[in-house]
């Protein structure tokens, strides 16, 4: 039985409004602030923040079984087989709401438009963080 576990990495990824995963994986695939990074069983501690990107968990149910999950940042930590992974925002890619995320994303344009007409660089910093995520919900909902 001990062996089975070391095969296996328990993934949570939770958030301020509760837990939006909670699977087994044989790996996970995400991207830190400083690349892509990917944590299979057994793996050595680590903390890391995310960037703004996808995570991918192959299941352990099935070798195909891939679940997609809009993360934007956050940190992930990883100790004892329990990868952990606390964001302000994560969807999985079944409960993204693609047109929610279409508008989003256009707001976000017109905010990075008015944004360099008045040289604001504040908004246009805030403005480009908004798209970055409408666009990573909107790549990850493609996943379903």
């Amino acid at each position: 039985m001990e062996q089975e576990k070391d095969k296996v990495l328990q993934v949570n990824v939770v958030t301020p409004d509760g837990n939006v995963y909670d699977h087994n994986a044989t790996i996970v695939i995400a991207k830190t602030v400083a690349g892509e990074i990917g944590i299979l069983p057994n793996h050595a501690p680590i903390i890391a923040p995310l960037a703004i990107d996808e995570v991918r968990v192959r299941r352990t149910d099935a070798d195909t079984h891939v679940d997609w999950i809009a993360v934007n940042g956050g940190i992930m930590e990883v100790r004892d087989n329990v990868l952990t992974i606390i964001a302000d925002t994560a969807e999985r890619e079944r409960d993204i709401d693609v047109s929610r995320a279409e508008r989003a994303k256009q707001r976000a344009e017109a905010r990075i438009q008015e944004a360099r007409e008045k040289e604001d660089t504040d908004q246009l910093s805030r403005a480009e963080v908004a798209l970055h995520r409408a666009m990573n919900r909107i790549k990850v909902s493609k996943h379903r």
